[in-house]
């Protein structure tokens, strides 16, 4: 208990209470990541070549790289393109591959769940806001969110911390308070450098990249129980000293993994609107 303004006493949180979740956008929420891949590899081998993951991943999660596809599509097939036509067939064709693609397994009971446990919830993408409030809109998720920070907002993307810093900052929460949801490498370094406990769930991309920079590693957030995460969470809050902290004894790289089932227990360059980049 405290002394309040008012002259009585306030009820106080333990200081290790989780307050906050914040998600990424891209591959997290709904995978755009995949179907952007796809549709670059579609373009390279329509020009007789190859577009490989491992050519790619660095630009995944971040606007700010130096990988630029036009280039390393006329270095690969020895010819000159046409970016403009190449630019106006890619966004159709993200848009057709991006419009089948569902919200992914877990996310909406995470965000209804959030609330019924008095939790603040942002979201923090390297993409543009245009972008991101557009495909939220369209699911119908834009209400769940306090705030939304997004890559036009900052002057450097993931894996720069601003991002999440802004987005705890706007929630009223410390770093070491919150939760971040993330799928990429490049979030993942950025979440722990603003001091966030962080979560990777990997998607159909994302699963071959290194991820061990995280606390946390699930297949899918319906495998993972909201009141399971909020307890490993706050075990580790409760000693975190800062960014690097590792809960679990014996650890010092590496995520802990959670298995296929969890049972549950307790209660840069400036995306245009309507792409992502180039």
């Amino acid at each position: 208990m405290s002394l309040a303004a008012d002259g009585g006493f306030e009820e106080l949180k333990p200081p290790s209470t989780i307050r906050a979740l914040v998600f990424d956008f891209d591959g997290l929420v709904v995978d755009t990541e995949t179907p952007e891949f796809r549709a670059w590899q579609e373009i390279f081998a329509d020009h007789g070549t190859v577009l490989e993951l491992a050519t790619w991943a660095g630009g995944i999660g971040t606007t700010d790289h130096h990988f630029d596809p036009y280039v390393a599509l006329e270095r690969a097939s020895a010819r000159a393109v046409d970016r403009d036509a190449i630019r106006t067939a890619r966004r159709a064709r993200i848009r057709e591959l991006v419009s089948d693609q569902p919200v992914l397994p877990g996310v909406e009971d995470y965000l209804r769940q959030a609330r019924e446990h008095g939790l603040r919830v942002g979201l923090a993408s390297s993409s543009s806001r245009d972008w991101v409030h557009g495909h939220l809109a369209e699911r119908g998720l834009l209400h769940h969110f306090d705030t939304i920070r997004t890559g036009d907002e900052v002057a450097r993307t993931k894996p720069d911390p601003a991002l999440y810093r802004l987005a705890t900052a706007d929630l009223g929460v410390d770093p070491a308070r919150a939760v971040a949801l993330e799928d990429s490498p490049n979030g993942v370094v950025a979440a722990k450098r603003a001091g966030l406990y962080c979560v990777v769930v990997p998607n159909a991309l994302t699963r071959q990249l290194d991820l061990a920079a995280a606390e946390l590693r699930v297949d899918s957030l319906a495998n993972l129980p909201l009141t399971r995460l909020l307890e490993m969470a706050r075990a580790w809050a409760e000693g975190a000293p800062g960014p690097n902290h590792h809960p679990i004894p014996g650890r010092t790289t590496g995520p802990a993994t959670v298995p296929a089932t969890v049972p549950a227990t307790g209660p840069g360059h400036r995306p245009e609107p309507g792409a992502k980049r180039w």
